[in-house]
């Protein structure tokens, strides 16, 4: 029986990839610091909206892996080809906006965590973790790459053994799990938002689509639309490959929150700025165990995010200006490719070297993504049932139903963020 069973289990996790990892990119340092935040100020209260948005997680990420794995070319090429020129321009510059001053979080993120571990400089940390990742994507062949990936999200579990060692009380956590805690207050508001934020993120969107088109070439395919009777297969592996990825995504951001719930919160902590502070506040209360595995799980997530930010910037600004790029190629096959790699977390390192607050940068890309999410969202829609684009492969009604209503969900809660934002009282 265990013979039997084994190849299927093996199968399944090679037939996982750009959703797993999508998926684990997910819980960046940023998020990490942004769910830290959420589990120290409102304890469990604000665990139910885990379970809201994974649905629209999945349904939004499969649309963008459809795109990329139907058309053969990514959502910035999409755009470029069937709509204006100046929406393309706008959503790519706001993208690479919002995903520098992400990077520049997250790699302060990592130096600090590092640093909070074995001692040194943060800044040094901070400089070497980025050519360690920019080194990473362009020396190595696509496909370890994507491995290495694939098997960097098993340190996100580290999360799970904090939660193990944390001592949360079950009965609470499950009960902010199942029955909502609405308050109206601009504190919770924005703490909703920042959780949609952080989980329905443009560059995910722009990653995953790239990634299936990578994967097409891998393995000498055609894009859908032009064989069509290979549809299925591909379509139920996307399916599983998002719901995978993006339901290990949601475990871990709860698995955070239930940790800094049981001991930050428990203990009257409630102000958490950075995923680094939450790991220091821990060391008194958790123990030494909990503070090591917290900061650990920063780094290692940091090393996967921070080429997938990178990443997806660059696949935006090549297909923006028309040109090929691909991480299957070589350097010198792919310069510009390679070089809005290096150049956006060159950038992204450097923020903090400009004296910039990694706490505000962090709120600022949050604005930036609040205000690119839900119109590329319905770019994405547009796209997704567009016969020129997607010929008869064009998402049924009952998905199409499903992706705009979370693009609705977004809308309202980037609404609801700027009408705190100008109106807090």
């Amino acid at each position: 029986m265990e013979r039997s069973d084994e190849p299927r289990l093996s199968a399944f996790f090679k037939r996982l990839g750009p959703g797993l990892i999508t998926g684990a990119a997910d819980d960046d340092p940023s998020g990490i610091g942004t769910h830290s935040q959420v589990g120290a100020e409102f304890g469990y209260s604000l665990a139910w909206t885990f379970i809201f948005s994974f649905p629209l997680m999945v349904v939004i990420q499969e649309v963008a892996a459809q795109i990329g794995r139907v058309t053969g070319k990514g959502i910035a090429a999409n755009v470029r080809t069937h709509y204006s020129r100046g929406l393309l321009f706008a959503i790519v510059s706001l993208l690479l906006i919002a995903n520098i001053i992400n990077l520049g979080a997250d790699l302060s993120a990592m130096g600090a965590a590092l640093q909070l571990l074995t001692g040194g400089n943060a800044g040094l940390y901070t400089i070497a973790f980025g050519i360690i990742c920019v080194v990473l994507e362009v020396v190595l062949p696509y496909a370890r790459y994507a491995n290495i990936l694939k098997w960097t999200t098993l340190s996100l579990f580290t999360y799970v053994a904090v939660v193990l060692v944390a001592g949360v009380p079950w009965g609470e956590a499950v009960r902010g799990l199942i029955l909502p805690e609405i308050e109206w207050t601009p504190a919770y508001a924005t703490a909703l938002v920042a959780i949609l934020g952080t989980t329905i993120s443009p560059y995910l969107f722009f990653w995953q689509a790239a990634q299936e088109i990578e994967e097409q070439h891998r393995h000498h395919a055609k894009p859908l639309f032009r064989t069509p009777a290979n549809a299925g297969p591909e379509l139920r592996r996307i399916r599983i490959d998002t719901l995978t990825g993006m339901a290990f995504s949601s475990l871990i951001s709860l698995a955070i929150v239930f940790a800094t719930a049981a001991t930050l919160h428990a203990n009257g902590i409630t102000d958490i700025q950075t995923s680094s502070q939450a790991a220091e506040a821990l060391r008194p209360i958790a123990g030494d165990l909990a503070f090591a595995l917290f900061a650990l799980g920063i780094v290692g997530t940091g090393i996967l995010a921070v080429p997938v930010l990178a990443g997806s910037a660059a696949y935006a600004i090549t297909e923006m200006m028309g040109r090929s790029g691909s991480l299957a190629a070589r350097p010198m096959q792919a310069k510009f490719f390679y070089g809005a790699i290096a150049g956006t977390t060159l950038v992204g390192g450097l923020i903090n070297m400009g004296g910039i607050d990694p706490a505000k940068a962090l709120y600022w890309a949050a604005v930036v993504n609040g205000i690119l999410a839900a119109p590329l969202m319905v770019v994405m829609m547009l796209i997704v049932r567009n016969k020129k684009a997607m010929g008869d492969l064009v998402l049924p009604h009952r998905a199409t139903l499903w992706g705009w209503a979370a693009t609705a969900v977004m809308a309202a809660a980037t609404a609801i963020f700027f009408w705190f934002l100008f109106f807090p009282s």
